[in-house]
């Protein structure tokens, strides 16, 4: 079963290419007969249902045009991003060890598929 409607949002900062994302997924979603819809200033968009149909001509012209067409939200339901970001922090550290291990010790990525049988 495939989904007849899809949101698109931006969230956080602007960073190049973000229209042209956003171009690409309501385009390659109408050309799969789907709905979609884009969601202004983010997640806060979204709990306010800032909402608005996209179709062709809606994202036609906005590759050339800085920052997001959709506009982004810095807040995630009324909280600062600094305090998200504070909340957040303790997952960071054992991601940043772990790609740290993986990239200073190879043989370690190499662990589970030699336990497993993948590894040739």
């Amino acid at each position: 079963m495939c989904a007849k409607k899809i949101a698109v949002l931006t969230s956080g900062g602007d960073a190049p290419g973000m229209n042209a994302a956003v171009r690409a997924v309501v385009r390659t979603a109408i050309s799969f007969g789907m709905e979609v819809y884009g969601v202004r200033h983010g997640y806060n968009g979204l709990l306010t249902g800032e909402v608005q149909k996209m179709e062709l001509r809606s994202v036609s012209n906005i590759i050339q045009h800085g920052g997001t067409a959709l506009f982004t939200g810095c807040a995630i339901a009324g909280r600062k991003i600094e305090s998200v970001s504070k909340a957040t922090l303790p997952l960071y550290v054992p991601m940043l060890v772990v790609l740290l291990l993986v990239t200073y010790i190879p043989e370690i990525s190499l662990w589970l598929p030699r336990m497993t049988g993948y590894a040739g």
